[in-house]
């Protein structure tokens, strides 16, 4: 990994908390292991805890297959009520400080807020260790898509209740560095995030894959990825389409993904492409074979999805929020609308379609602009954030600070 000119932190003992990790396909799962990965590379030491998936046993386990943790500790498990293929973990404060009396870690990073998030975080209090957190999801404004909207201040006053009790809250955008400031969320900074350019790219597209789809050469494949869930604002995703649709017939519609929508959009648009849950080299393959990306979500932090798009150069369409107000410019890698104007969303993806050399150009920048987005950096930028401020790594800054005086 390439370094800054800044001062790294010393190799550190760090434990990931998270109600989520994978082989579980999600944001969060998915930003865990480029993080988990960068810094194993970087000769830190990684303990994972989380909830038990499916039939594993407790306890400790060696790191297997892809090195994404040196230990894991895994606790019980019960499933998150809406998202049944998730679960959140139960533990106590007293157990987690058991294992850190045992093996105690320099800093302690809390990725989830849930009931294992809460034990973990009370535990590094009690024991004096470093402990941050991460703002991954935003929970409060999915209450608005499940009917429980009343919920939504009380879900806010519980996110700023968790996060301050942490030394830092990372946020992955300047704007949810706004956001968290307003719901009184005091200390936080900015950890952004990257793609593997060298997974996601254009050279992957496969056209006996778009054949399937029952595209030829000249239609063209619009096509979203993510949980197929009402938070991820489909009903916009399918609206444009529909709109797309009416003056290209040819234009097919493909959902990578699956959710408690899956079904219901299945019976009602059996003409939709449904490819379910795709991983690693199959994953590249539906998004390289596609040309138009819809991301409608008002509701992401960041969305990795869009990174992953631009690098398998598609033309990425979304609201001008998240990784799209971060990395998105309009009219050259990528169209943005704004939050509160659905019809822009729409004219926006309806122009792609209708001009194919514009289409094109936006697709050969957005692969260029994701070229320069490393998880490195990313990973580099965490250990500034997080580890630098654990009593490790202030002990040999202030010993290199000694010597320097020398």
């Amino acid at each position: 990994m390439i370094k800054s000119n800044q001062a790294s932190p010393r190799e550190q003992h760090i434990t990931i908390v998270s109600e989520t990790f994978p082989p579980e396909i999600n944001g969060v799962a998915n930003t865990l292991k480029q993080l988990c990965q960068g810094l194993i590379q970087d000769g830190h030491t990684v303990t994972v805890v989380r909830p038990r998936q499916r039939h594993e046993s407790k306890g400790l386990t060696p790191s297997a297959g892809e090195a994404l943790f040196s230990r894991e500790y895994i606790v019980a498990g019960l499933p998150l009520p809406g998202y049944a293929d998730l679960r959140f973990g139960i533990t106590t404060g007293g157990e987690l400080r058991r294992l850190w009396q045992t093996n105690r870690p320099d800093t302690v990073y809390v990725a989830t807020q849930g009931p294992l998030g809460v034990a973990a975080v009370s535990a590094a209090r009690k024991m004096g260790i470093p402990v941050s957190s991460g703002f991954h999801t935003n929970f409060h404004q999915y209450s608005r898509y499940y009917g429980v909207g009343v919920l939504e201040k009380l879900l806010c006053s519980y996110g700023r209740w968790f996060h301050n009790r942490t030394d830092i809250t990372l946020v992955p955008t300047k704007k949810m560095q706004q956001v968290t400031a307003k719901m009184g969320i005091t200390s936080t900074g900015v950890w952004s995030r990257g793609v593997d350019c060298s997974r996601f790219t254009p050279k992957k597209r496969d056209e006996s894959l778009r054949k399937s789809w029952g595209l030829d050469g000249n239609s063209r494949a619009v096509l979203f990825v993510g949980r197929l869930a009402a938070e991820k604002n489909l009903k916009m995703a399918v609206a444009c389409y529909e709109r797309i649709r009416k003056l290209h017939p040819r234009t097919k519609f493909v959902l990578v993904g699956d959710g408690p929508m899956r079904k219901q959009l299945e019976e009602k648009h059996p003409d939709y492409i449904f490819c379910g849950i795709q991983r690693g080299n199959d994953l590249a393959r539906h998004y390289a074979s596609g040309d138009l990306f819809l991301f409608p979500s008002k509701t992401d932090t960041f969305g990795n999805v869009v990174l992953e798009a631009m690098a398998s150069g598609l033309a990425v369409v979304a609201y001008d929020d998240a990784a799209a107000r971060e990395h998105i410019h309009h009219e050259e890698n990528g169209i943005k609308a704004p939050l509160t104007m659905d019809e822009r969303f729409i004219s926006g993806a309806l122009r792609l379609v209708n001009q194919p050399t514009l289409l094109n150009r936006i697709r050969d920048q957005a692969r260029l602009d994701a070229l320069k987005l490393s998880w490195n950096s990313q990973v580099e930028q965490f250990e500034q954030l997080v580890l630098n401020q654990s009593p490790k790594a202030r002990y040999y800054a202030n010993k290199q600070q000694s010597i320097s005086l020398l």
